[in-house]
């Protein structure tokens, strides 16, 4: 294609007067043309260059503040996690190198200072094949030290023949988690220099696709040990955001104190170094797995392992009982210390409606349930006289839709599950049932089968139509359950949130009076402590760590909240909504029974699912104790005594928000078939078994598979078959289907917490 035309410039033997002024920069006047000052401020070359220094200066300072802190005597030891990723790797040889040359006099210590190096280290050793153990020591590691062997021979291979089965499953919950910084150890390395260097390359190749951001270090003799030790030091350590928004202490010491005034209550003492945060006496803490208590009394320790032996504090007082020196405590200020409110206590005005109990609600159910049976019992005469020659059990519906027809049958899995004579057949049948179930729910969504013995109004009687799931309006009949009393909502959560985590720092600017700084070796008095938990904690603290981490406002309460949840890859079992998991959202544990619901970006109504499907993510609304986000989720099956393999990963995921107002909606559809077909009308059977559950049903919509729609003119005969009309012809093939719809709400944990499910 030819350019377009350029015309030459016009060539003028002579400038104008004021074009030779402006070449000249002289004005009319005679003075000499400058730049305007507005010009320099802002694109003098000279004024960037200062401004772009100035900046650097500032990144650099701040850096080398950030440096120096993290190696002072100031701050607490770093938690070098060593993680191997086969279960031929000698994890512990390599801790005890690593504590000799940091301290070669304290050998069996885990924590030890280095004048030499300038920096005090916690090694811990993570156990193989041990999940739980493994998980917690990853909640707390600043350097999470993956170990691997060069001379790998294991035989079960996952990704490459360096990670076994049990390395890759902790992998990925680790970087579920959100992974601090990392480095790989090699180990095995053959003496010959040829030969080494090819090992090594092999395990780097293999290696680099899950470790992308980690350096390789060879990790045999002393020598290289050292200089991983001086690499590290000068590495920047980065942790999860979850971890640095709230304080917490990894106990070293785990001790009791029996309360005078409470029989039955212990006063938990955790000794350890304070992290990520200041903390507040007024606080509330966390305690691993054991629920979230109040604070009696913190102690500041003389330090054990300060980085220069003479530098010690002054002391005040002395602790002969545990053989610790306290430089100061501190105590709680009534007026400011955050109450223990779990769950809510409504109180209702005089004249006001209050809220039935149980029995009452029970009862009023019951007699419901009674009076719709005898009122249609006569109406119904024909269809029932044949029905005492039958099969109760033939034409039952799914079991999955019993938990709307009796209270009994909501809480079958649970006993089953918590039955101790169960045998192994029963447990392998149950299984089998669940899979069919889960099958079954893949190829059939929602389906449901009117039952013969109990009339549909009845049966389905919570259920009401739906003209658009999307754009209708959900106008729910039904009062919400006993347990929306007991929980907290929020009118605003995005500012609850933003206020929450702006007071949580704001802390460090408080009196020393009031909260102790990060980096003190502090023991914490945990007040109001069971017996069986305080006693199961002495004994946890031995195998694996102990933590205790500060909540923020409003933690401890009681609400409705929602995860984004995907399956785990390495779980093979079906998981059914109401099943009851041990959720891991940060430093906390509890026991939730969750329901899945899909996530309908275009529509106030959620959509319930039965089972958690894999290779997709859904929504896990549980009844859990109020966390702020960003906070990881690790979701795991408990298995019975001497199961192996559990506890396993089920899920994985991140909470997404708090809203007892999120609508789920469990969706079940009636069958029916065309007998007579003309034009635009066809008589329809089977859908529904009696004419008084056509006329209930009348005003609902229908719909076919094809996708033609209609609605129900009028009941024929006495056996439940309909006429009704479409907006275009069906065919005979074709199946008529009625969609009905109920809210429904999580189940309500029996224990709250896991501490005692293995003990």
């Amino acid at each position: 294609m030819p350019s377009a035309q350029k015309n030459k410039s016009h060539k003028s033997s002579k400038s104008s007067r004021n074009s030779l002024r402006k070449k000249s920069g002289i004005d009319i006047k005679g003075n000499r043309i400058g730049k305007s000052d507005h010009h320099v401020g802002k694109g003098s070359k000279a004024a960037r260059f200062h401004h772009t220094k100035m900046v650097r200066c500032q990144k650099r300072a701040s850096l080398l503040e950030e440096k120096r802190a993290s190696i002072g005597s100031g701050t607490s030891p770093l938690v070098i996690v060593l993680f191997g990723l086969t279960a031929s790797v000698n994890v512990r040889g390599l801790k005890e190198q690593l504590i000799r040359l940091l301290s070669p006099g304290d050998a069996n210590k885990t924590t030890v200072a280095s004048p030499h190096y300038k920096i005090r280290a916690t090694v811990l050793e993570a156990p193989h094949g041990d999940l739980s153990t493994c998980m917690e020591l990853a909640k707390v590691a600043d350097l999470i030290a993956f170990v691997a062997s060069a001379r790998s021979s294991s035989k079960e291979v996952d990704t490459c023949s360096y990670i076994d089965s049990f390395g890759s499953q902790c992998l990925s919950v680790f970087k579920a988690l959100g992974l601090p910084s990392t480095a790989v150890l090699i180990r095995d390395l053959s003496l010959d220099l040829k030969k080494r260097n090819d090992m090594k390359k092999t395990c780097m190749s293999s290696l680099t696709s899950e470790f992308p951001d980690s350096k390789f270090y060879p990790a045999d003799t002393t020598e290289e040990l050292h200089k991983f030790m001086w690499l590290l030091k000068e590495h920047r350590l980065t942790v999860p955001i979850w971890r640095s928004q709230r304080p917490y202490l990894i106990a070293h010491e785990v001790d009791l104190i029996v309360n005078d005034g409470s029989p039955g209550l212990f006063t938990l003492l955790l000794s350890g170094y304070l992290r990520a945060h200041d903390l507040s006496v007024n606080q509330l803490v966390h305690v691993s797995g054991s629920g979230d208590f109040q604070m009696s009394k913190i102690d500041v320790l003389q330090d054990p392992n300060p980085l220069k032996s003479g530098t010690g504090q002054d002391l005040m007082d002395s602790d002969e009982h545990h053989g610790t020196q306290i430089i100061h405590s501190l105590f709680p200020d009534l007026s400011k210390q955050q109450s223990l409110v779990i769950e809510n206590d409504p109180k209702p005005d005089p004249g006001e409606q209050t809220w039935p109990t149980e029995m009452e609600m029970t009862k009023a159910d019951e007699y419901q349930r009674r009076s719709m049976i005898n009122t249609y019992k006569n109406q119904a005469t024909e269809f029932f006289e044949g029905k005492d020659n039958q099969d109760s059990g033939s034409d039952c519906f799914h079991v999955e839709d019993q938990e709307d027809y009796s209270d009994e049958d909501v809480d079958a899995d649970t006993v089953m599950e918590e039955d101790e004579d169960i045998t192994k057949e029963m447990i392998r049948d149950k299984i089998r049932k669940i899979h069919d179930a889960q099958a079954e729910d893949e190829e059939y969504p929602d389906e449901v089968d009117t039952p013969l013995d109990v009339l549909a109004r009845v049966r389905f009687g919570k259920y009401q139509g739906l003209k658009s799931f999307r754009t209708s309006v959900w106008k729910d009949k039904n009062p919400p359950p006993r347990e929306y009393a007991r929980i907290f909502s929020f009118h605003n959560y995005k500012a609850t949130q933003k206020c929450v985590l702006e007071n949580a720092r704001d802390i460090g600017q408080r009196t020393l009076d009031e909260c102790i700084p990060v980096g003190s070796y502090a023991r914490i008095h945990v007040k109001d402590v069971s017996v069986s938990v305080a006693l199961r904690l002495c004994s946890l603290v031995k195998s694996k760590p102990v933590v205790a981490s500060g909540l923020l406002e409003h933690e401890s309460k009681m609400s409705v909240l929602h995860f984004s949840i995907k399956k785990h890859k390495s779980y093979q079992f079906p998981i059914k909504g109401k099943e009851s998991l041990i959720f891991h959202v940060g430093f906390r544990q509890f026991v939730a029974r969750p329901i899945f619901s899909s996530d309908s970006i275009n529509s106030h109504q959620h959509k319930m699912e039965k089972f958690l499907h894999e290779g997709r993510f859904s929504i896990a609304s549980v009844y859990a104790p109020i966390s702020f986000p960003p906070s990881p989720l690790i979701a795991l099956k408990r298995g019975r005594d001497g199961e192996v393999g559990f506890p396993a990963v089920a899920a994985i995921g991140s909470l997404k928000s708090i809203d007892p107002e999120r609508i789920i909606l469990k969706k079940i559809t009636f069958t029916g078939y065309p007998r007579r077909v003309s034009k635009l009308k066809a008589t329809v059977r089977y859908m529904f078994h009696d004419p008084i559950d056509v006329s209930y049903f009348k005003r609902c919509e229908i719909w076919t598979k094809n996708g033609v729609r209609g609605n129900i003119k009028e009941s024929v005969g006495t056996h439940g078959t309909m006429k009704c009309t479409f907006n275009r012809s069906i065919q005979q093939h074709d199946t008529v289907c009625m969609s009905l719809f109920k809210r429904v709400y999580p189940k309500w944990p029996e224990q709250r917490f896991p501490i005692l499910l293995d003990a």
